[in-house]
């Protein structure tokens, strides 16, 4: 439903410019250290002595509690706008985080990730991406999922190199400070988009949450898309969190495991926007089996090759034109075939998913490693759900559905 058809006037274009602008500095500075913390498993868990388990399984909590938040917060977003969500998401993302660098218990840790979870959950970049994507034409949707989807990218490639610098400068337990902090900035540019964050789901409207969260997991389309996005979730989850420690165990130096995490950053950015490009030519459906196929090569073609940093970066750059591309076309289908009124619940809920997903890359990743002191294992399982994956995205079909607006 548009801002019209419930009797309100559309924003203005400029209005509408500025709450892009500001949405992707949103996406830039909730996403940057959030993905590239896999750069402290290292470092803390040598200085600490604690086996790899205990910071892969904060990370995973953190994963999954983002995952149960996200459908939450995007059902509150729908009924009261997005604008509010993220401020509250943002200061207790801020609150987790300076937990995190403040009491250093393992116990406490890991208890954290519920705290930075909820937080990362309320002011992600989908909850910012989907807000804009309510305001602009059809026509523009996928190109501005994708663009959002760009921003945060770009805030993982300059916050991979930038943690390196900090933890060597002030240590990591300041480092960890210095992102809490980064989630205050965020609160000044909700300004700009709570101008154009209009609800969408109104009490009076005819299909309610429960209906439509019903009537989406009777649909064939949405369920391949609801089980697709867990791969996507285990991929980005256990590589982000574990790269750049498989790399230096294999010998190779610190620094190139980060920049191996800048470089999936940097490379997402072409991934992101040729997506959402994609996504306007090519049937959304395709274009997904292929990233999932290309996937399931690429790493597979990493693990059987000598490692070296040039092997590294070749990786980095072919996964990072891979990484959230998925978003704006799973994103895209998700409206296309359920509508927009309840756009952010649905969204949120598929995300859910790829929460779960990323909750058991993080987690096992840890777990296996301390088990076997080898990665191996997971290499090979996402080798395998990676052409899973695509198979399960081959039967969706798109289709306007009757409540999109």
């Amino acid at each position: 439903m548009t801002a019209a058809a419930k009797g309100t006037e559309p924003p203005q274009a400029a209005t509408v410019n500025a709450a892009i602008m500001a949405g992707c500095v949103v996406a830039f500075l909730s996403f940057g250290f959030t993905a590239s913390f896999g750069v402290f498993l290292r470092p803390m868990s040598a200085d600490l002595g604690w086996g790899r388990e205990v910071f892969s399984l904060s990370v995973a909590i953190q994963v999954l509690f983002w995952g149960i938040t996200q459908p939450l917060a995007g059902m509150v977003a729908d009924r009261f706008g997005s604008a509010r969500v993220l401020a509250l998401g943002a200061v207790a993302a801020a609150a987790g985080y300076f937990l995190r660098g403040s009491i250093i218990q393992p116990e406490v840790f890991v208890a954290s990730g519920i705290i930075v979870g909820i937080g990362t959950g309320a002011c992600s970049f989908p909850i910012v991406i989907i807000a804009l994507g309510k305001v602009v034409s059809p026509a523009r949707r996928s190109f501005i999922l994708g663009l959002g989807t760009a921003a945060a990218s770009m805030g993982m490639f300059v916050a991979a190199p930038l943690t390196l610098a900090l933890i060597g400068w002030i240590g990591w337990q300041s480092s960890i400070l210095v992102i809490g902090a980064s989630f205050l900035i965020i609160l000044p540019f909700l300004v700009f988009i709570a101008r154009v964050s209009l609800p969408t789901a109104l009490p009076q409207q005819g299909a309610g949450f429960r209906t439509a969260v019903t009537s989406a997991f009777r649909d064939r389309n949405f369920l391949c898309l609801f089980f697709g996005f867990f791969v996507c979730g285990f991929h980005v989850s256990f590589i982000q969190t574990h790269l750049p420690a498989y790399i230096a165990d294999m010998g190779l130096a610190v620094a190139v495991g980060g920049w191996s995490i800048a470089l999936i950053g940097l490379f997402n950015i072409a991934g992101s926007f040729l997506s959402g490009w994609s996504g306007q030519i090519f049937p959304k459906r395709s274009v997904l089996v292929g990233i999932y196929l290309a996937r399931a090569a690429v790493i597979a073609a990493f693990i059987l090759t000598p490692i070296s940093p040039l092997s590294v970066y070749v990786f980095s750059a072919a996964m990072g034109l891979l990484w959230l591309s998925t978003v704006p076309l799973t994103t895209g289908l998700v409206a296309s075939t359920q509508g927009l009124s309840y756009l952010s619940t649905l969204a949120g809920l598929v995300f859910f998913s790829h929460q779960v997903g990323g909750f058991l890359g993080a987690w096992l990743g840890g777990r296996i490693y301390d088990v076997y002191n080898d990665y191996m294992p997971m290499w090979w399982a996402a080798i395998v759900l990676g052409l899973m994956a695509a198979l399960i995205h081959i039967p969706i079909r798109e289709k306007a559905a009757a409540q999109s607006a």
